[in-house]
């Protein structure tokens, strides 16, 4: 039930309700009993697994190549708050990159650290920073995971076509999935455009459409699928004309192909043959790896290393033990890598990521703004 009126933000801040508690314990728990069945079903699958071979293949990797893919991931966070950087170019002119990077990485490592209760940090962070409205923010957040998947999609469909890539994979039988994985995200990127075309040019009529469409579902359903329809075409507004996109577009591919760089370095790690899969080839793991993430343990993650091991193990033959020493090297890299920087940044501008994560989602909420930075 909602209050008509706002309560003090005291108050707001001060705790998560316990409705919202109960409702990420049981989200947890539901991750964790997915998680565990994966877990059994794939022990009974591996019933020899060798753990000192697992143990020795773990041992064995190269660490220069593990450092260069810590390097690769950092360099993509620095491509992010670049491309944040342009998306505030039209309000913040003035912004730099360099004020970009804290709230980067501080974001991700609550996202490590918290899973989704820590998803609206970066951009709580940056509206602070910046002195502009959350929900501003919010919506550039939003336009953002667009280009990532169209940046991705780029890749995908550059891949299927080049007979050197997919095509080459060690079972063929799954190249016509991928194949109608990539014709699939096409065609979703192409529908996606279409929506984002049609809001930039008639944002508030089509708000106003949806809100009267759903107005009839319950918990004021329709007012609020118009707010964020209002804040997406808000975000919209950041691309400031035909070379901005050009500019956003190729940061946004440019900085998928750094993460996938950053893959190859680790599964080259291992010095074997088995692992030295090509660029064109690692989108698959890439791709498993983020299906995978949408079941994630806060701070153990879970459902990313499982996809990237099935992966490797089924796709490319690699034995169980290495798939497996693999499949957590590449977690601790690509997503567990930036904790111990944020941490520190967290610590020296005297962030709590708890206490973050309670504000940006009352603030998400409430459609409040965050409070001016002390």
């Amino acid at each position: 039930m909602e209050l008509p009126f706002p309560a003090p933000r005291c108050e707001r801040r001060g705790a998560i309700s316990p409705f919202m508690d109960k409702k990420r314990i049981l989200a947890s728990v539901v991750v964790f009993l997915i998680l565990a069945i994966l877990v059994y079903l794939q022990y009974r699958h591996w019933r020899t697994f060798d753990w000192p071979t697992f143990w020795s293949q773990t041992h064995r990797i190269k660490k220069i190549h593990v450092l260069h893919g810590i390097a690769l991931i950092y360099l993509a966070y620095g491509m992010r708050a670049w491309r944040w950087k342009i998306f505030l170019k039209p309000v913040r002119p003035k912004t730099r990159t360099l004020d970009m990077v804290s709230p980067t990485l501080v974001g991700f490592t609550g996202l490590a650290l918290l899973g989704r209760a820590g998803e609206f940090i970066r951009p709580y962070l940056i509206a602070r920073r910046t002195e502009l409205p959350f929900s501003s923010q919010l919506a550039v957040w939003g336009v953002e995971r667009i280009f990532d998947i169209g940046a991705f999609t780029v890749m995908m469909l550059v891949a299927i076509f080049l007979p050197s890539a997919l095509p080459s994979i060690p079972h063929p039988e799954y190249y016509l999935r991928f194949r109608e994985l990539g014709f699939g995200l096409t065609a979703a990127v192409a529908v996606t455009t279409i929506a984002a075309i049609i809001i930039r040019r008639n944002g508030e009529r089509v708000a106003t459409w949806v809100e009267q469409r759903f107005s009839h579902l319950p918990s004021n359903f329709g007012h609020k699928l118009a707010l964020k329809v209002r804040e997406f075409g808000m975000g919209l507004n950041t691309i400031h004309g035909p070379f901005s996109l050009l500019w956003l577009t190729l940061v946004s591919v440019g900085m998928w192909y750094v993460i996938a760089l950053a893959y190859q370095e680790v599964t080259h790690s291992y010095g074997v043959d088995a692992l030295a899969i090509p660029v064109s080839q690692l989108l698959i793991l890439m791709f498993a790896s983020m299906l995978g993430s949408m079941l994630q343990l806060p701070a153990v993650g879970g459902g990313s290393q499982m996809a990237t091991i099935a992966t490797l193990s089924s796709v490319f033959d690699v034995p169980p033990e290495m798939a497996a020493s693999c499949g957590i090297l590449l977690w601790l890299v690509t997503f567990a890598a930036v904790v111990p920087v944020g941490l520190l940044l967290a610590h020296h501008e005297r962030l709590s990521l708890r206490k973050l994560s309670v504000e940006s989602h009352q603030a998400e909420e409430s459609g409040d703004g965050p409070p001016p930075p002390p």
